[in-house]
């Protein structure tokens, strides 16, 4: 049950101005190109905008069956991960070094550490761009064990007391090397390139599993001290946000803004507060209940058969996740009050999703709005969020069971389309307001 993993996050590949400008930091906003996409350099012509889609719905419904499955207990000398070696959709347009050097990487809310691979490489995947040589870079400097960010969980030290890392996904593939520094670039929105000092990242001298030459890389926008959210936390306010455009609209960029961009207030902006958990990568929300129309559904707390405390944080928001996933309870009692309200021709179910329909003229007015209702604010699922045409003729309810699949309750990012969300950090709030996200 799961969908284009759309917003586990992607840049524009633009070219950088041969003179590097410092704009100010504090707000910026960067594009979010989702890999089949036609702005994407990967987008394969020869595949249609269904063959498309099916591919991306089997590689997001990998991932979160990975990502959001129970993990296992954890070494002290590696950073465990329960993230697939593909844990997105999106590329995002990094430059790394001065001067700087140009990557894709996958960017998304599920993973702490931001890495790339870099020479020497004594194992390595296959990627398009060149491995990253620090020794060319000016700016480049190894982190010492005693260096704050060397302190977080997982991390160790070699024979010289320079800080490592070793990084094991959920699929059994791994990347390891050195914790570095450095200058990241990014193209802003505006045009100007903005150059962030002092970034700390993975140095990959080890790399492979299951990866693919689409990515040179890892960007962590996860909730943990390792992430570049935390890390430029003082320099964005503690600011992130994101607005992603619905599915079918091909040649328009999501947008990603940090700092003063990334406010979400005026007419129609809610806020309901995230919860942390023992510096969990993942920001868990406090979900009351979910409604069908007028008919109102409680929240059960119970997750694998374990309670969940609702004051920690009930459901994970992430945007590397296509579907939006309830517990068994709660599912049936919605795909009941669903089914009892729409009009619409049911027709067999396809891939991971067991309530499709067929699509027909003004399907919208036959929908029942669905909406989740969380801590102090109401988020409400139009059409566009809550049915997705997966063939020509055929639309499907991206709404599933997340204890079917053995994972935990999830809202994703197809309920998120058309909305500004946005994070702060130091608040931990998440606000969130409906916005036409083509004309961010």
């Amino acid at each position: 049950m799961e969908l284009i993993s759309r917003i586990s996050l992607c840049f524009l590949v633009l070219s950088f101005l041969t003179c590097s400008i410092h704009a100010n930091p504090s707000g910026f906003s960067l594009n979010l190109i989702h890999r089949d996409s036609p702005l994407s350099p990967y987008y394969n012509s020869s595949n249609t905008y269904y063959q498309n889609l099916r591919n991306s719905i089997c590689r997001s419904m990998s991932r979160t069956r990975r990502v959001f499955a129970p993990k296992l207990a954890t070494s002290k000398s590696k950073i465990q991960s329960s993230l697939t070696a593909d844990p997105g959709e999106y590329l995002m347009k990094i430059s790394v070094g001065t001067p700087p050097v140009n990557f894709l990487a996958i960017a998304d809310t599920g993973s702490d550490v931001t890495w790339i691979q870099c020479k020497p490489c004594t194992e390595c995947y296959e990627q398009k761009a060149p491995l990253f040589d620090p020794k060319k870079s000016s700016t480049y400097k190894k982190q010492h064990c005693n260096s704050i960010n060397c302190h977080a969980s997982g991390l160790s030290c070699d024979d010289k007391q320079f800080c490592t890392y070793s990084y094991t996904y959920g699929d059994g593939s791994f990347s390891a090397g050195d914790m570095s520094s450095d200058s990241f670039t990014f193209e802003s929105t505006w045009g100007k390139p903005v150059v962030l000092p002092k970034i700390t990242f993975g140095c990959g001298h080890s790399s492979g599993g299951n990866f693919d030459n689409v990515t040179d890389g890892i960007v962590g926008l996860g909730n943990s001290d390792l992430s570049i959210i935390n890390q430029l936390s003082y320099t964005i306010n503690g600011k992130f946000a994101y607005c992603m455009v619905p599915v079918k609209v091909l040649n328009a960029s999501s947008k990603i803004k940090f700092g003063s961009d990334a406010v979400v207030s005026g007419y129609g902006a809610q806020k309901t507060p995230f919860f942390a958990k023992n510096a969990d990568t993942f920001y868990h929300l406090d979900l009351k209940g979910v409604s069908v129309g007028e008919t109102r559904f409680k929240f059960e707390t119970k997750a694998h058969g374990n309670r969940v405390n609702s004051s920690d944080g009930n459901i994970i928001i992430d945007s590397g996740t296509t579907l939006t996933f309830l517990p068994s309870e709660v599912y049936s009692k919605v795909e009941t009050e669903f089914k009892r309200k729409t009009s619409l021709k049911p027709v067999q179910g396809d891939l991971e999703f067991s309530l499709c329909y067929k699509n027909e003229k003004g399907f919208e007015k036959k929908v029942p709005k669905i909406t989740f209702h969380f801590s102090g604010a109401d988020w409400e699922l139009s059409a566009v969020n809550s049915m997705l045409e997966i063939e020509e003729g055929k639309i499907c309810f991206t709404i599933g069971d997340a204890e079917q699949i053995g994972i935990q309750p999830i809202f994703g990012n197809m309920a998120q389309m058309n909305y500004a969300v946005g994070y702060d950090l130091k608040e931990k709030s998440l606000s969130f307001k409906r916005t036409d996200c083509i004309k961010q």
